[in-house]
């Protein structure tokens, strides 16, 4: 008999990563066939379409993606015309990322597959739930900083 045993039914790093992957995946189907969008590439948008100007570490700071993976879609978002990098003029080795018009036409057109999409998920919740559901997210997310910041103190006495 073993002596720890992980219940996934109640882990919930489990629970939230099957979940994001099952909702991506629907969604990123159409978004797919429609404009030849990867998963990473449309969250480098979706960050850039917000937010302009940003660099690729931002963007992979903001989407928790690796930063591998973002300069991938970066530079394929460039290849298709979506992006533009823009060097800054007081330090070459600093660019910034925005999305062309190009992209912005991309952009617009997921944004609105993306928004149908959501509320068709969430259209089976009443509105106090999915209130609820927001405001338990960002609990979470705030919970989740400060266990890491924790971990981050904890490694560093350990050394």
């Amino acid at each position: 008999m073993r002596p720890i045993q992980l219940d996934l039914k109640h882990f919930l790093p489990y629970r939230l990563s099957v979940l994001s992957n099952r909702i991506s995946s629907a969604i990123a189907r159409e978004y797919s066939q429609r404009f030849g969008l990867g998963v990473t590439e449309w969250r480098v948008m979706a960050v850039l379409g917000r937010k302009g100007g940003l660099s690729a570490n931002q963007v992979a700071q903001r989407t928790a993606m690796d930063k591998v993976a973002v300069s991938r879609a970066v530079a394929s978002l460039i290849a298709a015309g979506r992006l533009l990098r823009e060097f800054d003029d007081n330090d070459r080795r600093r660019s910034v990322l925005r999305l062309s018009d190009a992209g912005y036409v991309v952009y617009d057109q997921v944004a609105l597959l993306a928004l149908a999409f959501e509320k068709h998920v969430l259209g089976g919740m009443p509105d106090e739930e999915r209130d609820l559901l927001f405001r338990l997210l960002d609990r979470l997310d705030e919970l989740e900083l400060h266990a890491e910041q924790f971990a981050s103190e904890h490694d560093a006495t350990q050394d």
